[in-house]
């Protein structure tokens, strides 16, 4: 064992580097020597420094600092610190990971880095109070769909909806669905698979984690002539409910403008009504997230046209305050 782990020397010197150091915690080679040592591997300074200067040449950052001593650590990684945290605050704040999965993915986000800065990522407590998905199938439910596109091929599964019970409700009574993936897309923290319905040549979309026994058909995929373009539907889109897309006018006070740029990006053209507002044009999925979007900016907010949409905003409003 001893000898096979001699063998093993420059392998295990390099784990050990990329574990124990960064710019705030370094190592000297007796160190290494030491640590080399508690896996049964002998070393001499002399074999150490050619190592690492192997290890350079193979391309990790190794950077040496003098003091009293000469001290070294990984100055750079793939990932820097900054990076790994976003990965992590990601993954937590992901509904459609679940719990348990959320921190296996943190766990080896952690290993990209030093274990002293692992531990400034170990932020799993937040994981625990998250609202998350209970579907432990969503990691293949997400490749299955991946490598169906990739095969263009249609893809059958099952849906489901939770009731009140907590229980699974199947629609189509338990029976499959058959659809051509399009694409993914992460929206409102959940993740949704957008299918092409050529019967109505209209696109459909369904959560991910709602989503069972998905098979890759052998029907090939039937998708749209004009090229599908996501970013277009996402701003359609809102939270992904479905309505009818609709050419709708609105009126903004211009206190309002990063909101509406927020929501439709700043390519939007917008027209200036008066010194107060002005007025975009969108075309959006009417549905009733869509009006309590604009109903959440009170007086501030005001469908212009068409009146069809403008009636069911008021529509909506009437429902509402029925209710006290």
């Amino acid at each position: 064992m001893k000898q096979s782990n001699q063998k093993l020397k420059l392998l295990y010197l390099m784990r050990i580097l990329l574990d124990e150091t960064d710019e705030e915690h370094t190592m000297t080679v007796p160190q290494m020597i030491a640590e080399l040592s508690k896996l049964g591997i002998s070393a001499e300074r002399k074999s150490v420094y050619d190592d690492l200067e192997c290890l350079r040449l193979f391309g990790l950052d190794i950077c040496s600092r003098k003091s009293k001593t000469t001290d070294y650590f990984i100055a750079s990684r793939d990932f820097e610190l900054p990076e790994l945290k976003l990965l992590v605050d990601s993954v937590q704040s992901s509904k459609f990971i679940t719990r348990k999965k959320s921190i296996e993915l943190i766990g080896k986000i952690e290993k990209l880095t030093s274990r002293h800065n692992a531990k400034r990522l170990q932020r799993q407590v937040f994981v625990t109070n998250r609202v998350k998905t209970l579907n432990e199938q969503i990691y293949y439910n997400v490749d299955k769909i991946h490598e169906a596109i990739a095969a263009n091929k249609q893809i059958t599964f099952k849906y489901f909806d939770i009731d009140i019970d907590k229980k699974l409700v199947y629609r189509k009574n338990g029976g499959l669905y058959t659809e051509s993936p399009v694409a993914l897309t992460w929206d409102d923290e959940n993740y949704y698979l957008i299918t092409y319905k050529k019967k109505y040549d209209n696109y459909a979309h369904y959560r991910v984690d709602k989503m069972e026994k998905i098979e890759i058909a052998d029907a090939d995929r039937v998708l749209p002539e004009k090229q599908f373009d996501l970013s277009e539907y996402s701003k359609s889109m809102f939270q992904m409910f479905n309505g009818e897309e609709t050419n709708v006018s609105i009126m903004f006070a211009n206190e309002l403008v990063g909101a509406v740029y927020d929501r439709f990006g700043v390519n939007i053209p917008i027209m200036k009504s008066g010194d107060k507002h002005f007025i975009c044009h969108v075309k959006v999925a009417v549905s009733p997230h869509f009006l309590a979007w604009i109903a959440a900016f009170g007086d501030k907010a005001r469908i212009v046209e068409p009146d069809s949409v403008a009636r069911q905003m008021c529509e909506m409003l009437d429902s509402a305050r029925a209710n006290y």
